[in-house]
């Protein structure tokens, strides 16, 4: 079975643990069926209580070590432009780095053509509070997007980084879907209809990213999966596919783990746990072309495309 998962924060805590991306203990494994595919994003996570300039640093840092490990353990690091069909002749794991709260940029304009050089792939805008691109969920001040913002991802837009709106405040969301033009993303979030976190998406959200031709990943988060987290289990992501997929969500759908940065249900413990899922998919009686989608087409066509109209 192939898999594509959007987001995991394996790499934030091989980079401040001093360990390696492979350790056994954490969540995401690596493929080693040679007759399947695995691409897997590894999101640096800069916490909020970092300054900017402590956050600058732990993205360089990040990125070397990625390029390291990856290098280490054979698996194909894939940067902008290099999304292809060949990419993967060779190789059970790709890769994608991708940033986690826009922190990183430090301020810096500049910054959004650096970290397209060196392969972000995705940033996420926001993690939970205010930063200089705009405000998170958990923010007092729900300003949107600020003028720096606005400017940063109209730069994403021109170095081909994705904006990928997770953690967003509501007015921050709206405030790209006026301010761009390319397909954003929701890397790890759930419907905020069947769990009533302000973290998950709105049917209204839900729609304008399929409007846009974007990706919504499914976050196993306990309690972005049910309203009581402690009662969160497997049948809970089937509860948000099946209700996102009534919104239309077929070629939308795919998965944003957030292994190893989040409380995950009882029955799911890692990686490992994604064949049963799967295997949860099919005896509800899910169409296997559905399903492929689901967990791997969805994500592989929307960057083949993406690559293909990127502007450099």
């Amino acid at each position: 079975m192939n898999f594509f998962d959007l987001h995991c924060d394996t790499l934030y805590k091989a980079v401040t643990e001093k360990s390696e991306l492979d350790n056994p203990s954490y969540e995401v494994k690596l493929n080693n069926n040679s007759k399947s595919h695995r691409l897997q994003c590894y999101a640096i996570w800069l916490p909020d209580t970092l300054d900017g300039n402590e956050a600058e640093k732990l993205f360089f840092e990040s990125a070397d070590y990625l390029k390291s490990e990856c290098n280490r353990l054979g698996i194909e690091l894939l940067g902008i432009g290099e999304f292809t069909d060949n990419a993967f002749s060779k190789y059970r794991n790709s890769a994608f780095f991708t940033v986690e709260n826009g922190k990183a940029l430090n301020g810096k304009i500049e910054n959004v053509k650096r970290f397209a050089k060196i392969g972000v792939r995705i940033m996420t805008l926001t993690w939970n509070e205010m930063n200089e691109i705009g405000s998170g969920v958990l923010s007092e001040d729900k300003c949107g997007l600020t003028d720096f913002g606005k400017l940063a991802v109209a730069e994403m837009e021109k170095y081909g980084i994705v904006i990928d709106i997770s953690h967003a405040s509501d007015e921050l969301f709206y405030d790209v879907v006026n301010q761009t033009n390319k397909p954003f993303i929701a890397t790890h979030s759930d419907s905020r209809t069947i769990t009533q976190n302000p973290r998950n998406l709105t049917d209204e959200q839900i729609k304008i990213i399929i409007q846009r031709s974007g990706l919504i990943g499914l976050n196993l988060h306990n309690a972005f999966l049910n309203n009581n987290p402690d009662k969160a289990c497997m049948n809970d992501v089937l509860k948000h596919c099946e209700y996102m997929l009534s919104l239309g969500c077929e070629n939308s759908l795919c998965f944003g783990t957030d292994f190893d940065g989040c409380d995950l249900p009882r029955d799911i413990v890692g990686s490992n746990s994604i064949g049963e899922i799967y295997e949860l998919f099919l005896r509800n009686n899910y169409n296997e072309s559905v399903l492929k989608k689901i967990f791997y087409e969805n994500a592989y066509n929307f960057f083949e495309n993406f690559d293909n109209q990127r502007i450099m």
